[in-house]
C-alpha cells in the first residue's frame, strides 16, 4: 500500500478534534465494527454557523485522517458550506487516498451527512415562533428543489391550451428569491434537474429524505433513498457545488405511506402509495425542509410540467416525453405548491437527460431506474403484507357475479380487479376477478364483459376547474387515456361519466382528468358500477 500523502500525515500527526465534544448540538455515527471502521463526528451550531466540531473514530489511519480533515471544515463554517462536505471533497483535503483508503473518507463524509441530518430532522416541525434558521438572514434562506425535474431544450410535444409554458417562472422575482429545494434521490433525473437549475443562476440546495424499507426485504431490493442512493446524491451535489440536506423521513413515511397502504389493503382496496407518496408526503417534508434552508421554491426530477393560465393560474400538465409523463403521479399536489414548484425536466426526452448527466460528468449518469413501490420487495404485495401487517392465509370463497361458489382463496389482499392469472379456476371462458369484499373474504369474478364500466365514482378530490367538456380520464399511470365528463356531487366527489367503456376500474387507485394536456382535477376511485353500466356497443 502506497505512503500517506503529505497531507494526510498532518492530520494524523495533529488531529483536528479528536476527542470529540463536552456538548454537541449533534452527532452523526457511520460505519461499522464488522467492517473495522466506526466514524462519530459531533457539532455545535449557532446563529447558523457550525461553532465546533469534534470526532472519535475506531479503525484505520485513513479513517482519522479524514474525521480530522472533515472537522477542519467544520469549525466555523455556515450550514451551508457544511452540508457541502463530501467524501469527494475531504479525499481532496488529504491529497488523495486512493481506492485502498477510499473507505475512510466515506465513513467520515457519512458521519458528517449524518450529524447535519439530525440537527435539521430535529428542527424539521419547529414550534411556532421559533427561529429554524438559527439566525440566518433572510437573504440566506434558500430554496429547495426536488431533482427530478428539467428544464432547457428538448423534444416538446406542443402547446398547452390556454397555457403558457417556458415563462419566467419566479415572476421577475430578485436573485435572493431564486433559492430553490430540490428533492434528490440519487437517480439520474434529480442529478439533472439540479444541475440544469445551477446553470440558470438558481441558489439549489438537494435534499435527500430517507425513507422507511422493509427490515424484511433483501438490501439489493432497496432502491430508494437507501444509504447507496444517499451517497450518490451527496456526490452529485459536490460535483455541482451546492450544499446537500439529508431529512430523516423513516417514520413520517411509514405513517403516512406504508401504513396507508396497509389499511387500503385491509379494506379491499388497490391503493397506490406513489401517488400518495409523489404527490403528498414527499412535498409537505421537501415544504418543511425549504423553511430550515430559506428556501421558497420546490423543485423535483419528476417528467410533467406547470402551465400558467392566462388568468395566472399554475396547474399541472403532462410531459413532452409521453412514455415518460409523471403527471399522474403528481396528481394530488395542490394548487398552494404549484405556484412555487418548477418541473425542469418537462420538456425533456429521458435519452437526453442521460446524455447531459454524463456530459455533466454527475456520478448518477448511469444510476438504474428506481422501481414502482420501492419499499416492497421482491415476491410482491402478499409477503410483505404477511411480514408487515400479519395478513397471514385467511380462507375465503371466490363467488361469480350471480353468487355461485366457483373456488376458494387465502385471503381477498391477494387479488386485485382486473386480475386473471392465479385464481384456479376452471371455466368456459377466462375469468377475472370483479371486487373484492374485506367484510366477507369474498372475491368476485366474472367475464371480461363485466369488467366495463362507464360511470366511475371519485371523492377525495383535487379540483383546480371543472370546465363543461369532454375530458381525457386516466384511471392508471400508463393507462389508455378514456373520453368522459365529470359531474360534481359534492365539495370534494363527483362523478366521471365516460364515453369510453373503462375495463377493471379499481377502488382505491386515482382517476386524473386532463383538458388538453393540462390535470384539472384528481380523486381516490370509490366505486365504478359494472355490468348495470356496460352497453355493448
Amino acid at each position: 500500500m502506497p505512503p500517506y500523502p503529505t497531507q494526510a500525515m498532518r492530520h494524523l500527526g495533529s488531529p483536528v478534534g479528536a476527542g470529540g465534544l463536552a456538548r454537541a448540538d449533534a452527532t452523526g455515527e457511520a460505519g461499522a465494527e464488522a467492517c473495522g471502521d466506526v466514524a462519530i463526528i459531533e457539532i455545535t451550531v449557532s446563529d447558523g454557523m457550525v461553532i465546533d466540531a469534534g470526532f472519535r473514530v475506531r479503525g484505520c489511519g485513513a479513517t482519522t485522517a479524514a474525521a480530522s480533515a472533515a472537522c477542519e471544515r467544520l469549525r466555523g463554517a455556515s450550514m451551508d458550506d457544511a452540508m457541502r462536505v463530501s467524501a469527494t471533497s475531504l479525499d481532496a483535503d488529504l491529497g488523495g487516498l486512493g481506492p485502498e483508503r477510499r473507505h475512510g473518507v466515506d465513513v467520515v463524509a457519512d458521519a458528517v451527512t449524518n450529524a447535519i441530518e439530525h440537527w435539521h430532522t430535529d428542527r424539521l416541525v419547529p414550534p411556532l415562533g421559533s427561529d429554524p434558521l438559527g439566525g440566518q438572514s433572510p437573504c440566506q434562506k434558500r430554496v429547495v428543489p426536488e431533482i427530478n425535474a428539467g428544464m432547457g431544450d428538448g423534444a416538446g410535444s406542443g402547446p398547452i391550451a390556454g397555457a403558457t409554458l417556458g415563462s419566467d417562472p419566479l415572476g421577475g422575482q430578485s436573485p435572493c428569491q431564486k433559492r430553490v429545494a430540490v428533492a434528490m434521490s440519487g437517480g439520474v433525473d434529480s442529478a439533472v434537474a439540479a444541475m440544469l437549475l445551477a446553470d440558470q443562476g438558481f441558489d439549489v440546495v438537494g435534499v435527500t429524505m430517507r425513507l422507511w424499507h422493509d427490515p424484511g426485504a433483501a438490501r439489493a431490493e432497496r432502491s430508494c433513498c437507501a444509504p447507496e442512493t444517499v451517497r450518490l446524491a451527496r456526490e452529485t451535489c459536490a460535483v455541482l457545488g451546492i450544499p446537500h440536506l439529508v431529512i430523516d423521513a423513516t417514520e413520517r413515511f411509514r405513517a403516512e405511506v406504508v401504513e396507508d397502504f396497509i389499511a387500503g389493503y385491509r379494506a379491499g382496496l388497490t391503493p397506490n402509495p406513489c401517488i400518495t407518496c409523489n404527490g403528498e408526503v414527499r412535498f409537505r417534508i421537501l415544504d418543511e425542509a425549504a423553511v430550515l434552508v430559506g428556501a421558497t421554491l420546490l423543485s423535483t426530477g419528476h417528467y410533467a410540467r406547470v402551465a400558467q393560465m392566462d388568468d395566472g393560474t399554475r396547474v399541472l400538465a403532462a410531459a413532452a416525453d409521453t412514455t415518460k409523463d409523471q403527471s399522474y403521479m403528481l396528481a394530488r399536489l395542490r394548487p398552494e405548491v404549484l405556484s412555487r414548484l418548477l418541473l425542469p425536466l418537462g420538456d425533456l426526452q429521458k435519452d437526453h437527460v442521460r446524455a447531459l448527466a454524463a456530459e455533466g460528468g454527475l456520478p448518477a449518469a448511469d444510476a438504474v431506474e428506481s422501481q414502482d413501490v420501492c419499499f416492497v420487495g421482491v415476491g410482491g404485495y402478499a409477503p410483505f403484507l404477511e411480514r408487515n401487517a400479519g395478513m397471514t392465509a385467511q380462507p375465503g370463497e371466490i363467488v361469480d357475479v350471480g353468487g355461485r361458489t366457483v373456488g376458494s382463496h387465502d385471503g381477498h389482499w391477494r387479488y386485485t380487479v382486473g386480475q386473471r392469472k392465479g385464481l384456479g379456476i376452471a371455466a368456459k371462458e377466462p375469468m377475472y376477478v370483479i371486487s373484492t369484499d374485506a367484510a366477507t373474504n369474498r372475491v368476485v369474478v366474472g367475464t371480461r364483459a363485466d369488467l366495463a364500466a362507464r360511470v366511475i365514482q371519485i371523492d377525495d378530490l383535487v379540483v383546480h376547474s371543472t370546465p363543461d367538456c369532454t375530458l381525457d380520464v386516466r384511471i392508471r399511470h400508463h393507462g389508455r387515456p378514456l373520453r368522459g365528463r365529470i359531474v360534481m356531487t359534492g365539495a370534494h366527489s363527483g362523478e366521471v361519466v365516460l364515453e369510453d367503456v373503462a375495463e377493471a376500474v379499481a377502488p382505491g387507485q386515482t382517476a386524473a382528468l386532463y383538458d388538453e394536456g393540462r390535470l384539472v382535477a384528481a380523486g381516490r376511485i370509490t366505486r365504478a358500477p359494472a355490468r348495470e353500466n356496460s352497453t355493448e356497443e
